[in-house]
């Protein structure tokens, strides 16, 4: 049980075993004094009420210029990135997040079924020639996740390579990350804004039907709402950077759910469970989003018994809501057949995650090909030897190795079974 009058350490031990910090948190109070990495101050929000209700509530604000003295220590994007949904506030988020839901609409990515499905049979092709061991975080989950997000966005496929690693540099724990990060940020900047140039005076002869291109005509619209030359391409790399890492980090983790459970992955085969109870189980159960976007109390407030003052920082744990006792039976445990209504993986309110329906297509198809494709598909090697990255606010599987067998054929398109 942590000291009430000692802030909590967000430190490397803390990230170690998340799931199990955050259970000797919850239910101590509704929000505790923390230390974030960077030596801030943060009151942590744990448990599964007060977390949806400070996501929705409107006097915690995403934007730092609500920030005071000892709320914001620098955790946002540099500024040529961070014009961006998790940065905003009505009524600049309110445009903003019309402008990409007409993008994510559930019957448009219905329509990315077919290339995504391609795409995954190619990359499964290749792991079924090479047969013996594969990664199925480097040789499915993020191929898989970085073709979708950049065909979406329309990044020419020279370019995806240089994309991966400046990701890859972005959520890395190394010692020198900090001075990678900035120097990778920049080229990452530099590689957007040129591309939207580009998408700028390519738009006016023949304009795309990426998601891009249509950002970038609603810039040059002139009866649009407008997007500057900074929100566009801060959009771009919120887009791609969290439609590539979080996707590939849930298809990954869901696997492994299933591999670690083998009575659900045989019902899975089956057709007695359905597709969509896995990835929502999963979602639950082992989220790759574990902290919400920081947010600033505009004003004085409660949470609870605690008193937060007007510019300090606040952050509702995802992970920790959701395996909240007092709101989902036996938390700890995965289990596809239960009712996840109300899980908080895709957060709450006003920002809740708008490509939700992207990433949970993009699992159904892997996953369900992946095991279709593969009836013997094994771990390799114990679960408690698996390596996870260590940032605070994401949790992902930095491999996965799996036995598969040679000579396997393909498998007709898997049909996501419906909920009885």
């Amino acid at each position: 049980m942590p000291d009430a009058l000692s802030p909590v350490l967000l430190d490397e031990s803390f990230q170690a075993d998340p799931h199990a910090s955050y259970a000797a948190l919850r239910g101590t109070t509704a929000a505790l004094r923390a230390l974030a990495p960077d030596g801030a101050p943060v009151w942590l929000v744990t448990s599964y009420h007060d977390v949806r209700a400070s996501a929705a509530d409107p006097r915690l604000s995403l934007n730092k210029v609500h920030a005071g003295t000892a709320g914001h220590h620098g955790d946002s994007m540099p500024p040529e990135l961070d014009a961006h949904l998790l940065n905003t506030d009505p009524p600049t988020h309110t445009r903003l997040r019309r402008l990409v839901n007409s993008a994510f609409t559930r019957q448009r990515i219905e329509q990315f079924r077919q290339s995504i499905q391609k795409v995954t049979d190619q990359l499964l092709d290749q792991l079924a020639a090479r047969g013996g061991h594969a990664d199925v975080v480097a040789d499915l989950a993020l191929p898989l996740s970085l073709t979708v997000i950049s065909n979406l966005l329309g990044i020419p496929e020279n370019d995806r390579p240089d994309f991966r690693s400046w990701t890859d540099t972005l959520l890395s724990p190394a010692p020198d990350a900090a001075v990678r990060s900035r120097e990778a940020m920049r080229e990452m900047h530099h590689f957007l804004a040129e591309l939207i140039e580009r998408r700028i005076e390519g738009n006016r002869d023949a304009p795309g039907d990426d998601l891009l291109s249509a950002l970038v005509d609603e810039h040059t619209h002139p009866d649009g709402p407008g997007l500057s030359r900074a929100e566009l391409v801060s959009m771009a790399f919120l887009l791609l950077f969290g439609g590539y890492h979080n996707s590939a980090g849930l298809i990954s983790t869901t696997v492994l759910a299933l591999l670690s459970h083998p009575v659900h992955l045989a019902a899975l085969r089956s057709g007695e469970l359905a597709m969509d109870q896995v990835t929502e189980e999963a979602l639950r159960w082992n989220s790759p989003a574990m902290l919400a976007v920081r947010r600033f109390a505009t004003q004085d407030i409660r949470i609870g018994e605690a008193a937060v003052c007007k510019g300090e920082r606040v952050w509702p744990a995802w992970a920790s809501a959701n395996r909240d006792p007092d709101r989902f039976v036996m938390p700890e445990t995965f289990d596809p057949t239960r009712d996840t209504h109300g899980h908080l993986a895709f957060g709450h309110g006003p920002h809740y995650c708008p490509g939700a329906s992207l990433a949970r297509l993009e699992n159904e198809i892997a996953v369900t090909s992946l095991v279709r494709r593969f009836p013997e598909l094994s771990l390799v090697g114990p679960v408690s030897e698996l390596r996870w990255t260590t940032s605070l606010r994401n949790r992902s599987l930095d491999e996965l190795p799996v036995s598969v067998k040679r000579r396997q054929t393909r498998t007709p398109p898997a049909q996501s079974t419906p909920r009885a």
